[in-house]
């Protein structure tokens, strides 16, 4: 395992020193290069996590039919999941594998810049930033947060109106359920800004690129999603 790790770290170390001295010797356009190159190698795994979580979203009212008809009965429910779910073509875990493989790259870049920096391998200047220390004046940390917030309220699905009258139990849980997706789309954003204001900008320069990235890419895929409210609201407001 240590051995893996290593590799990884090595490999991210010669990509990064490749872009360096390609794009002259600028560890800024590096970084960006190597996550552009990272998500690019990525799209073959992210884009089959995106069409699966869309559909997934799209399925929802037939799961909430499928927990009316076999309430009571879990190993019926779970079986006609995943029935449909073979039907649909969908595959709940399909998000999983491309969010662990940015994790691990995101901490092997961190390690990478951290080994790097004090040996004075690169270059640490940056417009504005010494990409070695956190932001002085916190540009990329409120970046970093404002395209997480976009980027989370892109993934929900625009909120629609059910006529149909519901239970009171299944209300209280889609209640719940609103609630906490509420909570954790300012929560994550928010600890995403406190935490970049430690980090070195080098890093939150890495999350976001990945964060534009993901925005363009999740566009294309299944539009704009929850960000159609916001945009609805303006429209709003303007008139």
């Amino acid at each position: 395992m240590i051995e893996i790790w290593n590799f990884i770290q090595s490999q991210i170390f010669n990509i990064l020193a490749l872009f360096y001295d390609l794009l002259f010797q600028n560890l800024g356009l590096a970084i960006i290069a190597l996550t552009l190159a990272i998500r690019t190698l990525l799209i073959p795994l992210t884009i089959p996590s995106l069409r699966s979580a869309k559909k997934m979203q799209e399925l929802r009212p037939h799961l909430m039919e499928l927990k009316r008809k076999h309430k009571g009965d879990q190993k019926k429910l779970r079986e006609e999941q995943l029935k449909l779910y073979r039907e649909r073509g969908v595959n709940p875990a399909a998000g999983c594998l491309p969010i662990i493989i940015q994790g691990i790259i995101l901490v092997a870049l961190y390690q990478v810049l951290i080994s790097t920096f004090g040996r004075g391998v690169f270059n640490v200047d940056f417009l504005w930033l010494n990409l070695a220390k956190p932001d002085p004046f916190f540009i990329l940390p409120l970046l970093a947060g404002l395209t997480q917030l976009l980027l989370s309220k892109m993934i929900l699905p625009a909120t629609e109106k059910h006529p149909e009258p519901t239970l009171e139990k299944e209300k209280d849980m889609e209640d719940m359920i609103y609630t906490m997706q509420s909570q954790m789309l300012y929560l994550w954003p928010l600890l995403i800004i406190i935490i970049g204001w430690q980090l070195p900008s080098g890093l939150i320069l890495y999350w976001v690129v990945t964060n534009i990235f993901s925005l363009v890419q999740q566009y294309f895929v299944s539009g704009l999603g929850g960000l159609q409210e916001w945009l609805k609201l303006l429209k709003v407001q303007k008139a």
